[in-house]
């Protein structure tokens, strides 16, 4: 029988899942397709919002390959939105150093990652099975979502008002029909969405595959807690520790190798006693063969489909991004995707989630290509000059500092997405629309969401020297006094809501309030807890506000910087149409409680798993 559960009520005969063979459509207010880390992650977020979402999934249990092994700290803030971060590090290890090694196994360069002040460590290794069993358990908590495992879209056909999914239970073959106002096709790189769509998916495929194989550690050997790229020109490999008692190589397949003969215990054990570790000292779990892609979906949105994770995007492996890219892409939609469905927002504003995702990830990948060279790079003489030179650069002071950082990943900027942009001119206020700040996926509306029926806007006039740098940027999470007097992470006051975050000395907004949008005003360090003020207590947030020339901030559901003022200056004004309704504030999302697993290298079926017990107090996560 298909499996279709709703909320907590995790195992449900498929009779208890909505719509039915040739009859009415079922109504959900988005779908999403795909239940990997990108989709179960947008089904925690949609969850939180109280929106009717239905989840598909072909398969009937949780992918036992691991793939992704690391993620970063701006995740872990996604993960804690949704009260999961503090139960996911609970099987996770937590900045492991790491060295590239030459062919003689010496370090040419060893590097540690840098906070950048997410109130998380910078780096975090998984082991990818048990952290979506964590992430499905959480969906659990949400009566609102539904999830079909064993079903499949067949075909989508959208109009006016939503789109209508026909799909197929790959149990029995039975024919289902549902309508949602919106999709999130999140079903990986071999999309039958994005096909659906006649959406190119452009770039490259790596002529090199390479075995990645996972074990069981039986008994440690020396550093075997230290991330290695192993670049040698004979055969580079990635030695890297994973969390649960796991560990990780990956090598590539060489010109006149015999590909099934390197996925066995034999060759395996050969090639990993070349580091000195016997057969006694692992248990070999599985080894797979991947191909590493460079692509990106021509488009993003179509109408009332978005494409994220895989389905939009694939990089090569070398950084850690590819899982954490599909994380970032649903938590910058799902919140636009509620804002549009209460009504808070204008449609539009959905077109900026291209105009912001896809330029980020993008450089992502190209420093993925980048580092990926460093490591894999088989001509004798360019790895012979890489391994003399970088040691050298490594005793320059300020580029050692810079080599020996191992956050190779951009910090994101939406230039060019949902923000306010002020404009210095010598006189008058009213500015052209350019032609790329039109909407690039979806024909009708700008990316900015203004509608297009006029061809100027009007922007706000400032001086060079009073301009805040502040608009298009995450505020950083440092830990703060809540009200209450507690010690949290400042998310969790937040609240995932549109905000107005003030200095000690607050400037009147009133079109903002207008627009019901609240208010909070952060103390400097040492102050007493006062209600609706938070207290700084490491000066963090206030230095940050500082180096941007900003006093006030309106802030994003996502904790990015719609627009920001200097001091004695008025906000711009809200977004055009935003008007908020009430709502909980949804740092109160409870968090998971579950068990670790017994055997991540079998998870059971998330269908079986027990209800979660939610925390006695939900809104703060963890203590310093």
């Amino acid at each position: 029988m298909s499996e279709i559960s709703a909320g907590n009520r995790a195992g449900a005969g498929a009779d208890d899942g909505g719509g039915d063979d040739g009859g009415g459509d079922a109504e959900y207010d988005v779908a999403v397709i795909g239940y990997g880390p990108t989709g179960v992650t947008a089904a925690n977020l949609l969850g939180a919002t109280g929106l009717r979402v239905v989840v598909l999934e072909r398969d009937a249990e949780i992918y036992s390959r691991a793939r992704a092994i690391s993620t970063d700290e701006e995740v872990m803030r996604i993960w804690q939105r949704v009260g999961l971060a503090d139960r996911l590090k609970q099987d996770m290890l937590a900045d492991r150093p790491l060295d590239f090694v030459d062919a003689r196994g010496r370090a040419f360069l060893s590097a540690h990652p840098t906070p950048r002040g997410h109130g998380h460590p910078p780096q975090m290794f998984l082991y990818q099975p048990a952290l979506e069993q964590v992430l499905r358990d959480g969906v659990a908590r949400h009566p609102n979502v539904e999830v079909w495992l064993r079903h499949e879209c067949l075909r989508l056909r959208q109009d006016a008002d939503g789109v209508e999914l026909t799909v197929v239970g790959t149990a029995d073959d039975s024919v289902r029909r549902l309508r949602a106002r919106y999709v999130i096709a999140a079903d990986g790189g071999s999309s039958l969405t994005r096909a659906q769509l006649n959406v190119g998916y452009e770039g490259r495929t790596y002529e090199d595959r390479w075995v990645v194989i996972d074990t069981k550690m039986l008994k440690p050997w020396p550093d075997h807690d230290r991330l290695r790229f192993r670049c040698d020109p004979t055969r580079p490999a990635v030695d890297c520790p994973t969390p649960l008692g796991h560990h990780r190589w990956e090598f590539p397949i060489l010109p006149g190798d015999d590909e099934r003969h390197l996925t066995t215990d034999e060759a395996i054990h050969a090639m990993v006693s070349r580091y000195g570790i016997g057969p006694d000292q692992i248990e070999i779990l599985r080894a797979t063969v991947y191909s590493h892609h460079v692509r990106f979906a021509a488009r993003f949105r179509v109408g009332r489909v978005f494409l994220a994770g895989d389905a939009a995007h694939a990089m090569p492996p070398w950084i850690g991004q590819g899982m954490a890219a599909g994380v970032r892409d649903v938590a910058n939609l799902c919140w636009k995707l509620d804002a549009v469905l209460r009504g808070e927002l204008p449609e539009s504003v959905l077109d900026s989630y291209e105009a912001e995702r896809k330029p980020h990830v993008k450089e992502v990948t190209r420093r993925a290509v980048f580092v990926g060279r460093i490591i894999t790079d088989r001509r004798l003489a360019v790895t012979r000059v890489r391994d003399a030179v970088l040691p050298l650069l490594n005793r320059i002071p300020g580029v050692a500092g810079r080599l020996q950082d191992s956050n190779w990943i951009p910090v994101a900027h939406y230039a060019d997405g949902f923000r306010d942009r002020p404009r210095t001119k010598s006189s008058g206020i009213t500015f052209r629309t350019r032609a790329s700040d039109a909407g690039t996926a979806h024909s009708g509306t700008s990316r900015t969401g203004t509608s297009r029926t006029g061809t100027s806007r009007t922007g706000t006039f400032r001086t060079r020297a009073s301009r805040t740098t502040a608009p298009g940027h995450q505020i950083p999470q440092p830990w703060v006094t809540a009200p209450d007097g507690s010690r949290v992470r400042l998310d969790d006051v937040l609240g995932g809501r549109w905000l107005l975050l003030h200095d000690a000395l607050p400037t009147p907004q009133p079109e903002w309030e207008r627009a019901g949008v609240p208010s909070l005003t952060v103390l400097p360090a040492g102050s007493s807890p006062a209600e609706g003020a938070v207290v700084d207590c490491d000066g963090v947030l206030r230095a940050w506000l500082t180096h941007h020339r900003a006093t006030t901030l309106a802030l994003r559901p996502d904790a990015y910087v719609y627009a920001a003022a200097p001091a004695g200056t008025p906000l711009p004004p809200p977004p055009e149409g935003l008007s908020l309704t009430p709502r909980a504030n949804t740092a109160s999302t409870p968090p998971v409680a579950t068990p670790s697993p017994a055997s991540p290298a079998s998870p059971a079926s998330p269908a079986s798993s027990a209800s979660p017990v939610p925390s006695a107090s939900p809104a703060a996560q963890g203590t310093p």
